[in-house]
C-alpha cells in the first residue's frame, strides 16, 4: 500500500513591525519590513506547493511547483544580500540569510534525501518510522533556525527602540496549519501501518506455507493492534474532526478480530493439510491397504476437503472485509486531507 505522507516543512510567519514609515534609510522599521518581505514570496511559493501536494495527483505539477518555491527560496536570497547593513549592524540581515540558506538547503538536498528514503520505507515498520523521523527532524532544523532569526528580530527592535507587534497573517497561519494537520496524520498513519504491514507480512508467509512464521506473526498482529488502539484514544480528533481516528480504529478492530478468530481457523487448514500428507504417504507405501486402512483414508479426505472449503469460505471473506477497509482508509485519509489542509494558490 502506498504511503500517504507528504513533506511539510516548518516555514513559519513573521514579525512585522507595525509604526509609521517613513521613507527613511535609517528607519529601522523600514529595514526590519525591507528584511522580512525579501522572502515573504518564498513562504508563499512554499505554500502553494503543500497545497497542491496534498490536493492533487499530478505529480508533474506537484514537482513544477516544488521548483518554483526552489527558486522563489533563491530569489529572496538575492534580495536579502542586496540589503546594506543597517549603520553597521549585519545581525539582522545575516540572520535572515542563514535562515534562507537553509531553507534552500532542506528543500533541496534534504528533500532528495526523503524522496530516497520514501522508496524502500514501505518495506518495514522500522523503515517507515525512520521516514517519518527524518521528515520530523527536517522540520525541527528549520523551527531552530527560525527560533534565531526570531530572537535576532527582537534583539535588532531593543536596540533601535522599535516595538513589534507579534501579527499571525493569513500565509502564517495556513502554514501553521498544514505542519499541525502533518504531525497529525502522520500519527495515526504509523499506527495503521505497523499492523497493515504485519498482516502483509502474515499473508506472505500463509502463501508460502510457513506456519511458525504465520502464527508468530499472529501473535505481533494481536499485540500491535491493541497497542494502537490504545494510542488512538490519546490523540482523539483534529479540530473537532475524529474521522481519521475512527477510521484507523475500525481497521485495527478487524485486524484484531481477524488475528484472534480467523487465523486459528485458517491454520487449523494448514495443520490438517501437513497431518493429511503425512497420512497419505504412509498410505501409499502400504502394498496391500486393508478395508480400515481405505476407510481412515477416505475419511481424511472428507475430512480435509471439508477443512478446505471452509478455509476458502473464510480466505474470501477476510479478503472482501479487507478490501473493503483498506478502501475506506483510503478514502477516509484523502477526505480527511481535503478538508483540513489549506487550499492557497
Amino acid at each position: 500500500m502506498k504511503s500517504i505522507l507528504l513533506l511539510f516543512l516548518l516555514i513559519p510567519f513573521v514579525f512585522v513591525p507595525r509604526a509609521a514609515l517613513a521613507k527613511d534609510p535609517d528607519n529601522p522599521v523600514e529595514y526590519m519590513n525591507a528584511i522580512s518581505s525579501a522572502y515573504m514570496e518564498m513562504n508563499k511559493k512554499y505554500m502553494a506547493y503543500i497545497s497542491a501536494a496534498a490536493h492533487s495527483s499530478r505529480k508533474r505539477k506537484i514537482e513544477r511547483m516544488r521548483l518554483a518555491a526552489l527558486e522563489s527560496i533563491n530569489t529572496s536570497l538575492y534580495k536579502t544580500n542586496d540589503l546594506p547593513y543597517y549603520k553597521g549592524d549585519n545581525s539582522l540581515r545575516k540572520s535572515s540569510i542563514d535562515y534562507i540558506k537553509l531553507c534552500y538547503n532542506v528543500f533541496n538536498d534534504d528533500y532528495s534525501k526523503i524522496v530516497n528514503m520514501e522508496e524502500i520505507a514501505e518495506q518495514s515498520y522500522d523503515m517507515m518510522q525512520a521516514y517519518i523521523l527524518l521528515q520530523q527532524k527536517t522540520d525541527e532544523k528549520i523551527s531552530q533556525a527560525f527560533e534565531n532569526m526570531k530572537q535576532a528580530t527582537k534583539t535588532f527592535a531593543t536596540k533601535y527602540n522599535v516595538t513589534i507587534t507579534n501579527d499571525k497573517d493569513e500565509l502564517g497561519s495556513k502554514l501553521d496549519e498544514a505542519g499541525k494537520l502533518n504531525k497529525f496524520r502522520n500519527n495515526i498513519y504509523l499506527i495503521f501501518f505497523k499492523c497493515n504491514w504485519q498482516d502483509g507480512e502474515i499473508t506472505k508467509a500463509m502463501n508460502e506455507g510457513k506456519i511458525t512464521v504465520v502464527e508468530q506473526g499472529r501473535t505481533s498482529l494481536i499485540k500491535y493492534a491493541n497497542e494502537g488502539l490504545l494510542g488512538l484514544d490519546s490523540l482523539k480528533s483534529f479540530a473537532g474532526d475524529v474521522s481519521l481516528t475512527n477510521c484507523c480504529k475500525r481497521v485495527l478492530t478487524f485486524y484484531k478480530n481477524y488475528s484472534e478468530n480467523d487465523l486459528p481457523k485458517q491454520l487449523g487448514f494448514f495443520l490438517k493439510k501437513e497431518n493429511f500428507e503425512k497420512m497419505k504417504k504412509s498410505f501409499d507405501s502400504k502394498g496391500s491397504p486393508t478395508k480400515a486402512d481405505v476407510d481412515a483414508f477416505n475419511a481424511a479426505v472428507h475430512e480435509l476437503n471439508a477443512s478446505s472449503n471452509a478455509y476458502n469460505e473464510t480466505n474470501t471473506r477476510v479478503n472482501n472485509a479487507r478490501n473493503a477497509m483498506v478502501n475506506d482508509w483510503n478514502e477516509t485519509s484523502k477526505n480527511f486531507g481535503d478538508a483540513h489542509m489549506p487550499y492557497y494558490k
